[in-house]
């Protein structure tokens, strides 16, 4: 029964993937969106805040606009478990010979992936524009 969930869920894993790649609101909302908010408060609003050290404001910027690009991702696995729950494809899911764990697990599995993703392009972002971490 375990090898059944699991290829079921990477069966919709790769559907849920597939969406992700195929809509560019996607892509905006969880990876452009947090990066233009870093943008805007570093270099608009950046120069307004004393932070009391010479470091650069993205280190202080970047912790806050991660949990901002998390919440965005995890925002929009919801809204799309939302659409397949209103779209009666649990419905049809629910018709066939699958495991029904398996299609939670394939949102939840597309929702780490896209998260990593996100979340590597603002790190990547922030250390094009200076950041630097403290830690050793």
């Amino acid at each position: 029964m375990t090898t059944h969930v699991l290829g079921d869920a990477r069966v919709l894993t790769g559907r849920s993937l597939t969406h992700i790649l195929r809509s560019p609101d996607t892509i905006i909302t969880t990876a452009v969106t947090p990066i233009a908010l870093m943008l805007l408060f570093v270099y608009v609003l950046g120069g307004a805040i004393n932070t009391g050290s010479d470091e650069s404001y993205v280190n202080y910027m970047l912790p806050g606009i991660l949990l901002i690009t998390i919440a965005s991702g995890v925002a929009y696995t919801a809204y799309r478990l939302f659409l397949d729950l209103q779209g009666g494809i649990f419905d049809r899911f629910q018709s066939m010979p699958i495991a029904r764990s398996s299609v939670l697990w394939a949102h939840v599995l597309t929702s780490l992936v896209a998260n990593m993703a996100a979340v590597a392009i603002v790190i990547g972002v922030a250390l094009i524009m200076g950041f630097r971490t403290g830690a050793s």
